[in-house]
């Protein structure tokens, strides 16, 4: 059974910086591609950033897009976001998730990943 835990969630001030961390287990990591989406209250699950198994290609919902930086480690089984110059509209409940890449068609799609951490909050202070 896969397990994702995340850490990194935080009060950030506008402009500011902050970065997500996910461990995976219990799931062959090299065969799954990672994602991180976002929900803030009372809207739906948002894509935020999506890399491949052998983490040469991201893609990135146009919100975040040259802000933000996802990256994994295959050796420690960790994906990563690194998000710059924060605006108030990234606050967030930040949802790391893992799905097998050969099973997804619509990578952008939260029903397409199998596997979800437990979602650490970033407020953004204006």
């Amino acid at each position: 059974q896969g397990h994702l835990v995340e850490s990194g969630g935080g009060l950030v001030q506008t402009g500011g910086s902050l970065r997500l961390s996910c461990e995976a287990s219990g799931l062959t990591f090299n065969t799954h591609a990672m994602a991180w989406f976002r929900q803030a209250p009372g809207t739906e699950r948002e894509f935020v950033a999506v890399v491949d198994v052998g983490g040469a290609t991201q893609y990135y919902g146009y919100p975040v897009r040259g802000r933000f930086t996802i990256a994994r480690d295959k050796a420690n089984k960790m994906v990563s976001l690194q998000m710059n110059d924060l605006k108030p509209e990234d606050t967030a409940t930040y949802y790391c998730a893992a799905g097998p890449q050969s099973q997804l068609r619509l990578w952008i799609q939260p029903t397409e990943y199998q596997y979800w951490g437990h979602g650490p909050q970033v407020p953004v202070s204006s």
